[in-house]
């Protein structure tokens, strides 16, 4: 189910601290010059929180940890690594910032924007990879404007 204010799609995982650091992280990623897309299901059964697509074809995945707790019940995210060019996590300023691994990328958000704390080392994709990568992007992106613009279409987890 989409939110009434923004393209997230929200399935109740998201606490209202995540939502505030995925929002001012993807107007950091923008400003970077990428766009984003939310909760991306990808070809290994994971969902990335963040995916980020720049214009040469960079994927950047941005995995959001919004407390300490967050962040030690889930070690899912080394499995990311197969799925993008940089791995990065999101925290806020009330997480402290050592306890991410050092090789990956750092960003500390609020809900009006970010500062990337520590860049992330980069792990270039194989081809298929990407282009797999890139269709699952443009599919989903494009398969939630539809549904901003036909909220009573027929897109059941489509959109998810």
């Amino acid at each position: 189910m989409l939110a009434d204010s923004n393209i997230v799609p929200l399935d109740g995982r998201q606490s209202p601290s995540a939502r505030a650091i995925a929002r001012g992280t993807g107007r950091l990623l923008l400003s970077l010059g990428f766009s984003c897309v939310s909760e991306l299901p990808l070809a290994s059964g994971r969902r990335a929180d963040l995916v980020a697509l720049n214009r040469s074809g960079e994927i950047w995945i941005v995995e959001i940890k919004s407390s300490i707790a967050d962040f030690r019940a889930d070690q899912k995210w080394p499995e990311y690594r197969l799925h993008c060019d940089r791995l990065l996590f999101a925290t806020s300023l009330d997480v402290p910032q050592h306890i991410f691994p050092e090789d990956t990328g750092l960003i500390v958000a609020d809900g009006f924007g970010a500062l990337l704390a520590r860049e992330a080392p980069e792990h270039r994709l194989p081809s298929a990879t990407r282009k797999g990568m890139t269709m699952c992007f443009a599919r989903a992106a494009s398969l939630r404007l539809q549904a901003l613009v036909d909220p009573q279409g027929p897109y059941g987890s489509e959109i998810d």
